[in-house]
């Protein structure tokens, strides 16, 4: 019997928060704002995933930190950090 590899692929998306408008808990970023892994502006999040991991300067946050949509991920808060913290957005694909 072969054995058949599953198809697992991921988007990433890098920003920083001096991006983002908002204050409080409707602090969010535009996918428009972000690069994509080609280094190119992004027009959308993918509408499609399993799940998506955000790192907030280089730490990974669990699942209560953000919310996702095709167009913005919101980060409550995020208006606190200093305006060069890197985001980084994966979604994974499967």
């Amino acid at each position: 019997m072969p054995i058949t590899q599953p198809f697992i692929a991921s988007r990433k998306f890098a920003a920083t928060t001096g991006v983002g408008t908002g204050t409080g808990a409707t602090f969010a970023v535009a996918a428009t704002a972000f690069t994509n892994d080609a280094g190119a502006a992004a027009t959308a999040f993918p509408g499609l995933f399993s799940y998506y991991i955000l790192y907030i300067n280089g730490v990974i946050q669990t699942a209560d930190t953000s919310t996702v949509t095709t167009t913005t991920i919101t980060i409550p808060g995020g208006d606190a950090l200093d305006p060069a913290t890197p985001i980084l957005v994966e979604f994974v694909v499967t």
